[in-house]
């Protein structure tokens, strides 16, 4: 896996100054530690950090077509190369490695723009055409590698697979986006096309943005895939598991090549087992698998991802992490750049650790819980949509809403006596229900989170608007198919797929994540809905598919998922260090917040009387995103 960055006059042919592309080259080191490299000609100014996986003597980057008029910096692995490679040379195209970075220049220079629909695998690049006088930047259907990209005052464009990348140009304005931030606060990430700062964006999963010099303004990307949930025909039981099975072995086989040492994760979950188990039958050699564990048992599945390596005699590594691993905290806000609120993002991190001292290359089970409905929220927001459905939402948003109002609350009783959360569930149309059932911080509480002048900036924008405009434009209208949808656009590449992203390339790992190939996800998304959810189980055809293959232990064992005792560590060893961070100057000074309301947080969460946990991490990851910004030149990080 690599790091890319690049700096592109929309105006003229101005020289690119070489010492700044390089020292944003350099921020992204882990990223490639073997090798960089810079392209400087008039206008233009491309740099690469490699780090090697196939063809180690060859590939160096940025990487030319045979007259040198065609250059890229890539990040990524096409898995298809070799088929690419055949069908290119037969036009007529001259290879000088054998690598997958080359496939590029010539597929662009055969297909033009169309090239990313050839291409099968993780991706971000940058190829700038001197004949048609364009740059033109893609990222993969999924969302798997990352691409940051800014239009600066002065004419000039900057790109990078990291915020970081930007940061180090002093053209860049830091103001934070107030839409991002109440994004951030919604989902504990800020959701794709933004950024946290304004000006500042991703390019969206599935897109690419072609850029003329002498354009004006940058065009809007273009999208070039989507999930298309459309019916395979498939609908016996059997042959979807038959050749599900199938599927994922292919999957899998393509992502083991690698001249370097290949493993995969091993959590004890089923799809980690899964991608372990196809990965032994396609392997002479024993899969070196790679697991923490934790002390605690409540938190630690160690022993079920032992019982997998024993069945398929994988070479097996296990590191025992102390459940009070908040060591970290400061270094999360340096891996991510932004605010980023996923507490896992921690054993994430250890987890890659623990592999990179064995092997270079990883395969995950990432993508699973999207692609088949894993994710016990996808049951509980089809019982909340039986619940909507006998009456329309123009009689339930007056009726239940008032109720709603009127019903005390009472977080502190069983689930069935909590009228009050059902009255608003059931005043909620299908898409406002789903976005409070992932919100970090639900709309009661981000109403009073923010001080009056932030809440003015807003201008009426509220968060749900994200999940509004993708599901405007979804392929399904199926309730589980939606919300299945918007976490492939939300969720996946802005939360999960980020996470494992700076946490392996921290460590200077790449993570495969074959659950994610693209074709597999097409199919996996036209097949019945009541074969991924049947009932209470989530996975149902991937389970029965995987039943020769996995023990029922592992299969059918309720999810405990990856995560870490937060709400603990406020009450006893983070208690301290949260109400300091919490409470403290940046925050108060940051004019963001209203520092009373955080104070009835802090208290209540400290005394026992709420679970405030989820919030309390938003609000300690933001003040550390603030203290990291400020260590950084120019150190000005306003709203305003």
């Amino acid at each position: 896996m690599c790091g890319i960055t690049g700096i592109f006059d929309l105006r003229d042919r101005r020289s690119v100054n070489r010492a700044l592309l390089e020292a944003m080259n350099e921020t992204q080191f882990h990223r490639g530690p073997d090798e960089g490299g810079v392209h400087l000609e008039p206008g233009v100014g491309l740099a690469h950090r490699r780090l090697s996986i196939i063809d180690l003597a060859s590939g160096q980057q940025p990487l030319f077509n045979e007259d040198e008029t065609v250059v890229v910096t890539y990040n990524g692995e096409i898995y298809n190369f070799p088929e690419l490679t055949a069908e290119l040379q037969q036009a007529g195209h001259r290879f000088r490695s054998h690598c997958d970075t080359e496939v590029i220049v010539h597929a662009w220079e055969e297909w033009g723009e169309a090239c990313v629909q050839r291409f099968r695998g993780m991706f971000a690049f940058a190829v700038w055409d001197r004949n048609r006088d364009t740059l033109f930047l893609a990222r993969d259907r999924l969302g798997i590698k990352p691409l940051y990209y800014s239009a600066l005052a002065d004419g000039q464009l900057i790109f990078g697979s990291e915020l970081k990348a930007l940061m180090a140009h002093p053209g860049l304005p830091r103001r934070m986006d107030p839409h991002a931030v109440e994004d951030y606060f919604a989902f504990g990430y800020v959701p794709e096309p933004r950024s946290i700062f304004r000006g500042v964006h991703k390019l969206p999963p599935g897109h690419t943005l072609t850029v003329h010099r002498g354009q004006g303004n940058l065009s809007e990307p273009r999208e070039y895939w989507d999930v298309p949930f459309t019916d395979n025909g498939i609908t016996h039981l059997d042959t979807a598991a038959e050749e599900l099975t199938a599927r994922l072995r292919e999957a899998v086989d393509i992502r083991m090549v690698a001249d370097v040492p290949l493993g995969a994760f091993l959590s004890g979950g089923v799809d980690s087992s899964a991608v372990v188990a196809m990965m032994a039958g396609l392997s002479d050699d024993p899969v070196r698998t790679s697991s923490i564990g934790f002390a605690d048992p409540a938190y630690d599945e160690s022993r079920y991802a032992r019982l997998v390596a024993e069945r398929y005699h994988t070479d097996h590594h296990t590191q025992e992490v102390d459940p009070d691993d908040f060591a970290l905290l400061d270094r999360l806000s340096g891996l991510y750049d932004e605010p980023f609120a996923d507490s896992s993002a921690l054993p994430t991190y250890r987890v890659c650790e623990q592999a990179r001292q064995q092997v270079v290359v990883a395969l995950s089970g990432d993508g699973g819980d999207e692609n088949l409905a894993g994710y016990r929220r996808y049951r509980h927001h089809l019982a909340e949509e039986r619940l909507r459905a006998p009456l329309p939402l123009g009689l339930r948003r007056p009726l239940f809403g008032s109720l709603a109002h009127l019903y005390p609350k009472a977080d502190w009783a069983p689930r069935p006596l909590r009228a009050k959360a059902t009255f608003q569930a059931l005043a909620r149309d299908s898409v406002e229900g789903y976005f409070q059932g992932v919100s970090i911080l639900r709309d009661d509480l981000r109403a009073h989170l923010f001080s009056p002048a932030f809440r003015r900036s807003l201008q009426g924008y509220g968060a749900l608007e994200v999940l509004r405009r993708h599901a405007e434009r979804a392929p399904t209208e199926h309730p589980l198919s939606l919300v299945q949808y918007l976490d492939m656009k939300t969720y996946l590449p802005g939360d999960i797929l980020t996470k494992v992203d700076r946490a392996s390339m921290a460590h200077a790992l790449e993570v495969r994540v074959p659950i994610l190939d693209h074709q597999l996800v097409e199919w996996i998304s036209g097949l019945p809905p009541e074969l991924k959810l049947r009932g209470p189980e989530g996975k149902f055809v991937f389970k029965k598919a995987m039943e020769p293959y996995l023990p029922e232990e592992i299969l059918y064992r309720r999810k405990k998922g990856f995560s870490v005792p937060v709400a603990e560590w406020f009450r006893g060893p983070l208690r301290e260090r949260m109400q300091a961070q919490v409470l403290g100057p940046r925050i108060a000074d940051s004019g963001i917040f209203d520092m009373d309301f955080l104070k009835t947080l802090v208290n209540q969460h400290v005394s026992g009387a709420r679970d405030h946990s989820p919030a309390l991490w938003s609000l300690l990851m933001f003040e550390s995103f603030l203290a990291h910004s400020e260590r950084r030149q120019p150190s000005v990080v306003d709203w305003r």
